[in-house]
């Protein structure tokens, strides 16, 4: 009888065992000119809504743009985590030793998810963090709504999604798009008072390094009201899905892997 009820116990333990593992995440946030102290919150509850995943925050209140990070200067400081949110907003952060070691370990594999002013981060006077989110910026215009259109490509991250316009917003300029990058978002503005910079990629994907590191980036994400947008959470979650190849290619996440929203 003891054998019998150990059998019948087998099937249970094999599919607890084949049962997909909860992702998890690592979200920095921090530095100049946005509302990370809300944004953090509603990008964890956001996400963690849409996936299922958990997030675990990193945050600073330091509102300049030099603030870094210790956690980056520890050896493998990714380890445990399936993917990286980068949020922060730190452009005088130059100290090229210091940038290596974050970009160490998603050269070594882990995925990356590269929110707004990451792009304007790390400017170290090489092009190493941007050949990572894989797309050079300088700046932006004045904030104004921004037109965006979904490319006409054949993209899990984009699949079926409409045009839409944002509240004002900063776009982005694309100084260069690496050749490993694949635009998934158009984003358009009036000209403002800064003509030339009002049409732009506002969102792609990239392979980094020689292990071919899976990163989603979008540029959108200066405002609260933005990043509390369901269809900038729901882009964000895609890609997120993207990055950790658990999104199948009608848009929806792979099985054990929805959130529930």
């Amino acid at each position: 009888m003891k054998l019998l009820a150990l059998l019948s116990l087998l099937p249970l333990a094999a599919s607890a065992a084949d049962a997909p593992k909860q992702l998890k995440a690592l979200l920095f946030t921090g530095g100049c000119c946005h509302d990370y102290a809300k944004q953090k919150d509603l990008l964890k509850e956001g996400i963690e809504a849409r996936a299922n995943i958990v997030i675990t925050q990193v945050h600073t209140d330091d509102k300049g743009t030099q603030f870094r990070f210790k956690e980056y200067e520890k050896p493998n400081w990714a380890a445990g985590y399936d993917v990286i949110i980068h949020d922060e907003c730190t452009s005088d952060v130059k100290d090229v030793a210091f940038v290596e070691s974050i970009l160490a370990e998603h050269k070594r594999g882990v995925a990356a998810v590269n929110l707004h002013c990451a792009m304007h981060s790390y400017r170290t006077g090489t092009p190493i963090w941007f050949e990572f989110v894989g797309m050079h910026s300088t700046g932006h215009g004045p904030q104004l709504p921004i037109a965006l259109t979904f490319l006409p490509i054949k993209h899990p991250i984009t699949k079926g999604m409409t045009n839409w316009a944002t509240v004002k917003e900063e776009l982005y300029n694309n100084v260069k798009v690496w050749e490993d990058s694949v635009p998934l978002v158009q984003g358009k503005q009036e000209p403002g008072d800064k003509p030339g910079t009002n049409d732009a990629v506002v969102a792609w994907t990239s392979l980094y390094g020689e292990k071919k590191t899976r990163v989603f980036s979008t540029t959108l994400g200066h405002n609260n009201e933005t990043v509390a947008d369901k269809r900038y959470l729901d882009l964000v979650t895609r890609g997120l899905l993207w990055a950790v190849d658990k999104i199948n290619e009608d848009g929806t996440p792979k099985e054990g892997y929805a959130g529930k929203n």
